[in-house]
């Protein structure tokens, strides 16, 4: 007889899955990522609800989509695979993470800023943030999250997007799986695959990362954490950026917030 998880003491395997735009298939120039331009919602949701399936063909209980594209203005709840959930709106410091979910995903991704053949690739802001470091290292969406994620000892299982956003996932978490969906060639340059064949790849893929959940690690930075700013020349710090906790002004456009570990460091560089 099948015992209920709830009563079995298991945990559900709940994936949640972070959307972004310039990641998706045939999706290769900035206009075509406008949030309510009707082509990307088309072609994302087609994306996103071949990974549902996929997840949950793998073994995933619940899969929580959260719309992370552009002031989260480009899903529907009409629209999305009528097993996801959807959130919309900002998440704060903890992207909900202490929710307890079993995996997080990301669909639809780019590569951080400044990557040679990275379609539209930035870190977090185009117009705002010219480079973004942790550590030293220059980081983006992938790893801050995923090293968000391991501080709750979650790990990131799967990606799609274009090759240099697999490339700087599978650097840190070597295990994941990816689903390359074009092959980009400049920043607004790409080799795409059709979207029926970049569905069928992602449900693939999304398949195996999660029968792969328990062997693909949380990617996790252990001791003293810095992040640094360097924003674009249309941004200056405010005046009174020195008086914030933990921050160094370097110069007009640059600041780094030191914490003791990931999430103060996080949390400092985050504040309202």
């Amino acid at each position: 007889m099948l015992i209920p998880l709830a009563l079995s003491g298991q945990a559900r395997k709940s994936v949640f899955m972070i959307t972004d735009a310039e990641g998706v298939a045939g999706i290769c120039r900035q206009d075509q990522a406008e949030p309510r331009d009707p082509e990307l919602r088309q072609l994302l949701t087609g994306e996103i609800n071949a990974a549902v399936d996929g997840f949950l063909a793998g073994g995933a209980d619940e899969v929580v989509v959260w719309d992370a594209h552009d002031g989260s203005q480009t899903l529907s709840v009409a629209t999305i695979h009528p097993k996801a959930k959807l959130i919309i709106g900002g998440l704060g410091v903890t992207m909900t993470l202490e929710r307890g979910y079993a995996a997080v995903a990301f669909l639809g991704q780019h590569s951080l800023a400044g990557v040679r053949a990275g379609i539209m690739a930035h870190s977090y802001s185009s117009l705002g943030i010219q480079n973004m470091l942790m550590n030293g290292k220059l980081a983006g969406e992938i790893s801050t999250r995923a090293a968000l994620a391991g501080w709750y000892n979650v790990p990131v299982i799967f990606l799609s997007g274009d090759q240099t956003a697999a490339k700087e996932l599978q650097d840190i978490v070597p295990d994941a799986e990816v689903a390359i969906v074009k092959e980009g060639l400049a920043r607004y340059a790409c080799i795409s695959l059709s979207a029926q064949a970049a569905r069928e790849l992602i449900r693939e893929k999304a398949r195996r990362a999660m029968e792969k959940l328990g062997q693909i690690k949380p990617y996790r930075i252990e001791g003293p954490v810095v992040f640094e700013y360097e924003y674009t020349t249309r941004n200056t710090l405010p005046i009174d950026a020195a008086r914030r906790t933990g921050a160094e002004v370097v110069n007009d456009r640059t600041i780094r917030y030191r914490g003791k570990d990931f999430m103060e460091a996080w949390t400092r560089a985050n504040r309202p």
